[in-house]
């Protein structure tokens, strides 16, 4: 299982990321980018290259 790692303290809560993302992993929850469906994430890269804030450093694989 993947999942990418938010840096809650960097993120803006722009949402670039949840549009990026092709599996819906991502929403903004309270100003901040969260994690809501960690067994869709297909670690494809695309919420981390997009972050214009780098909040998202890594995708994780279980």
């Amino acid at each position: 299982m993947s999942h990418p790692i938010i840096e809650a303290d960097e993120c803006i809560g722009c949402g670039i990321c949840v549009e990026a993302c092709p599996q819906e992993v991502l929403e903004v929850v309270d100003g901040v980018a969260e994690v809501v469906k960690e067994d869709a994430c297909i670690a494809c890269g695309d919420c981390e290259e997009e972050c214009p804030m780098g909040a998202i450093p890594e995708i994780v694989e279980d």
